[in-house]
């Protein structure tokens, strides 16, 4: 084996990527993680994550309350309109941002052996049941199985040829973290006409903001500055902790063509994770919860492919996809359906009315778009 044949590659060094790559790590198998950017660095996400992955995050080395995470137990939900409502978190989750927890997990990979690169990859070719991987600084690496954790929209995509690669998407998402006051304890949901914002507290004490909107709303503005004065800031709750706070960047951070139509969990051989595998929509508040939980279920797979209990590749691809699918699909259409029911600006205070004259159906809405804690056996 030369140094640049490995057991696993794993494409993308976010959340889904980073544990993957430990997990398999933990088993001594050979890992390269390809990752384009370095650490720490900040992404536009909502940075809370349910408590379903903890014991599995505990499982690989992983204690983010060792670094700061903040507790949270308890949701509440505003309209565009100033309509509230609040309930506990039936599991309740933690908030910790991008910036620290990959930083954390990358220095956990490195003490486990994974193998990092930061490089782009522009090529991956399966022949033979071998991937060749080339990178942008012309490297070729071969593996046995490739993961693609590469988020939301990559060259790769285009590569394949993936289908919800060719739409456009109308969405766009802004982030910042300030500093002012917010409760420890709580993840807040703001809507506002033609978009939501997620708030809630991570180390450091910083709060994160972080809203999504359609573009179509934006553009009509000509800044965020702008868009936020005269849309955001209807919603007196996000008024109130933008007004009454110092922000901790020079700059919000913005990402679009955010896209939450249906992926393949499995493209040429590969096996997607997180965000490449599918996205729930941020108001459900979930997605690096899924993306850890995908790593999971990939990693086990691969295991006993590497160990020739599943025998052959297209068993490995299926037995992924059924059980990406059994896992997510449910908790995908959920998120679709609540995202649009939200969308309505004349029927989202009439269902806060409805949930406030029927307060149990609220943990029964949210258990739909998060799972049960990960059985590490």
């Amino acid at each position: 084996m030369t140094t640049n044949d490995f057991d696993v590659i794993v494409i993308g060094g976010g959340l889904a990527g980073l544990t993957s790559a430990i997990h398999l790590a933990k088993s001594e198998y050979k890992v390269l993680l390809i990752e384009k950017q370095d650490y720490p660095r900040h992404k536009v996400c909502g940075e809370y994550v349910s408590n379903e992955v903890l014991p599995y995050l505990n499982y690989l080395g992983f204690d983010p309350f060792e670094f700061g995470a903040k507790r949270i137990t308890e949701f509440e939900l505003t309209t565009h309109n100033n309509k509230k409502i609040e309930a506990k978190l039936p599991l309740g989750g933690f908030g910790i941002s991008r910036y620290e927890m990959d930083f954390r997990l990358y220095k956990l990979a490195q003490k486990l052996g994974v193998q990092s690169l930061q490089d782009t990859v522009e090529g991956v070719k399966f022949k033979d049941e071998s991937f060749q991987i080339r990178t942008k600084s012309n490297e070729i690496y071969t593996s046995k199985v490739a993961i693609g954790a590469f988020g939301k929209r990559s060259n790769l995509d285009v590569q394949f040829n993936r289908a919800f690669i060719k739409k456009k998407s109308p969405y766009l998402g802004v982030k910042i973290h300030v500093s002012g006051k917010f409760e420890d304890t709580k993840v807040a949901l703001h809507n506002f006409k033609g978009g939501y914002c997620g708030v809630s507290k991570v180390e450091n004490d910083h709060i994160n903001l972080c809203y999504i909107t359609n573009y179509e709303s934006f553009k009509k503005l000509k800044n965020i500055e702008q868009f936020q004065e005269n849309v955001v800031f209807k919603n007196e709750a996000l008024k109130a902790i933008f007004s009454n706070s110092k922000a901790e960047f020079e700059k919000p951070l913005t990402i679009s063509q955010i896209s939450f139509e249906t992926k393949n969990p499995v493209e040429n051989h590969i096996l997607m994770c997180g965000d490449s595998a599918g996205m729930i929509h941020p108001l459900c508040g979930n997605g690096m919860g899924m993306a850890i939980r995908s790593a999971k279920i990939a990693s086990d797979l691969i295991e006993r492919f590497l160990n020739n209990e599943i025998t052959s590749r297209e068993q490995l691809e299926l037995r992924y996809t059924k059980a990406w699918n059994s896992t997510f699909q449910l908790r995908l259409r959920m998120g679709h359906i609540i995202a649009y029911l939200f969308r309505q600006d004349w029927l989202a205070p009439k269902l806060l009315v409805l949930l406030r004259r029927l307060p149990f159906l609220v943990p029964i809405i949210i258990r739909m778009t998060h799972g049960k804690p990960i059985d590490i056996k």
